[in-house]
């Protein structure tokens, strides 16, 4: 077996989770403003309320994961992408605060820093996600040592900017339809509307991401060439986007939010697939960070292998009792936020 390999879909599927679950409390903090009512913006924090954390628990596993089966690249990627890990922390103990402290006065202007505070900390973990996921795509330059020779500015590239607001507008489409299954009444009416909207702003940054990338990053599609069969994925991509606006006008939010869950799981796939068999690719004559490159001893992966047999499932089987649980549309208790 492979071990290498193995542990390198095994970063795909945690982060392919990690996507889809909190993708989606993500898009409905990039969507909090929106939302008007007092009463209202309390009905959407506690749609998410109980499942925020348990969704981050895939991002903790996956860093793990990357950390002690290739730390070579886990050490490039933290040292070069420094500030933006630093903001994403930031911005992920913001959300977490803003939920928090925001019933702990009931003052109009304190529920109102919160909100904002809410509002800006999903959008900055959002976008930063997304641009990073454009630079590691793209490539990074790196020394003779497989460390990161740019600065920040570097990062900023157009492509990596379009790819986060890709993520920015796919967080919010997603977030609205889960919105549409967990609310009812008036606040489910308006986030009716929202759905078509966003769905229309992420198919326009999709479409022109997509051909942005065709144009000035050809080498995302030479492992199509060698594995014809990852065109299968590409289709099934396109009829999962092009399913979710059926399934709005068809009224039936479970199947766009499956859809848009399964436009967000092939995207996590071509992403992988584009830099396979790379962790982190190198824009300069110094060889890219491989997963046989920067790889832990063959003894280590075989161990943490041990440990993904029993540990994934007990997060897989922790989230899916935790979802269960709170299934159902939301409601304001005595313990709401």
């Amino acid at each position: 077996m492979d071990l290498n390999l193995l542990w390198f879909v095994l970063l795909g599927v945690l982060l392919m989770g990690y996507a889809i679950l909190d993708g989606f409390d993500l898009g409905v903090g990039v969507l909090h403003l929106f939302v008007r009512e007092d009463q209202d913006r309390r009905l959407v924090l506690n749609s998410i309320g109980p499942l925020w954390d348990g969704n981050e628990v895939w991002l903790v596993t996956f860093g793990g994961a990357l950390f002690a089966a290739f730390p070579e690249a886990y050490a490039t990627i933290l040292s070069g992408f420094y500030f933006p890990v630093m903001i994403v922390l930031l911005g992920l103990i913001g959300r977490a605060v803003s939920l928090e402290f925001r019933s702990k006065v009931k003052t109009p202007k304190w529920r109102r820093y919160w909100d904002v505070s809410f509002f800006l900390s999903s959008f900055t973990v959002t976008f930063v996600f997304g641009v990073a996921l454009g630079n590691i795509v793209a490539g990074v330059p790196l020394s003779a040592e497989g460390e990161y020779a740019g600065s920040l500015g570097t990062l900023l590239g157009p492509f990596a900017l379009s790819v986060g607001a890709l993520a920015v507008a796919g967080a919010a489409m997603h977030g609205s339809i889960y919105l549409f299954l967990k609310t009812e009444g008036d606040l489910q009416t308006r986030v009716g509307t929202w759905m078509p909207r966003t769905f229309a702003v992420f198919a326009v940054l999709y479409l022109g991401v997509s051909g942005f990338a065709l144009q000035t990053q050809p080498h995302l599609t030479a492992n199509f060439t060698r594995f014809p069969i990852a065109w299968v994925i590409v289709g099934l991509n396109v009829l999962a986007v092009a399913n979710i606006p059926r399934a709005i006008h068809l009224r039936r939010p479970g199947y766009a939010f499956f859809s848009s869950s399964a436009v967000i799981a092939a995207l996590t796939f071509l992403a992988m697939m584009a830099i396979f068999p790379n962790l982190v690719l190198s824009t300069t004559e110094h060889p890219s960070l491989s997963i046989y490159s920067a790889a832990s001893s063959q003894q280590t992966l075989k161990l943490m292998g041990i440990i993904a047999l029993i540990g994934l499932p007990l997060v897989a089987t922790y989230t899916g009792i935790v979802y269960w649980v709170f299934r159902g549309k939301v409601t304001l208790g005595e313990n709401a936020y």
